[in-house]
């Protein structure tokens, strides 16, 4: 019997390490299901949040929404609520609705604007819609939420932050 060539027992090995890593893939899906029910890995993610989040519950920060669309998009935008107190520190959720009046699909990215300017710095965003593209079919309607948290080294002169949004269309 011919020996086997050193290219074929490479290739064998090779092939081996491959379903080997394909089996310990597949087999972290359930040891990840079983350690998000056994409460291991939403313990830690509590745990860190406790820790990074210091709130500041001996001030108030008015934070008030504005939504504007470009003049050529045609659809309809506002926020869910005016505006919202908050501690610097605490996490705060919202929501914008969005409708697109048009007979077509409309792709549409909003950007954010702080004011005053600096209130930038200070506000941080978790969840929001403006981290990607927004897709709408014809006569869609959509609600789309905003989590952030206004930092507690804001300065303590500054007592309202407006973030406005305005969505442009998004070509191609």
């Amino acid at each position: 019997m011919a020996a086997e060539s050193p290219h074929r027992k490479i290739i064998t090995r090779l092939l081996i390490l491959v379903v080997v890593m394909f089996g310990f893939t597949y087999s972290m899906v359930p040891v990840y299901r079983k350690a998000c029910e056994v409460g291991w890995l939403d313990a830690k993610r509590e745990e860190i949040a406790v820790r990074n989040t210091q709130v500041d519950a001996t001030r108030w920060v008015t934070v008030e929404f504005v939504a504007n669309v470009n003049e050529n998009l045609p659809w309809n935008f506002e926020p869910l609520q005016k505006s919202v107190r908050v501690h610097p520190g605490e996490l705060t959720h919202i929501a914008y609705q969005v409708t697109n009046k048009a007979e077509r699909k409309i792709v549409g990215q909003a950007i954010a604007s702080y004011g005053p300017a600096m209130a930038g710095e200070y506000f941080r965003k978790i969840e929001c819609f403006c981290f990607t593209k927004q897709p709408l079919n014809p006569h869609e309607h959509k609600e789309m939420p905003v989590v952030f948290m206004v930092k507690p080294e804001l300065p303590q002169d500054v007592n309202t932050i407006t973030l406005s949004y305005t969505f442009f269309e998004q070509k191609g």
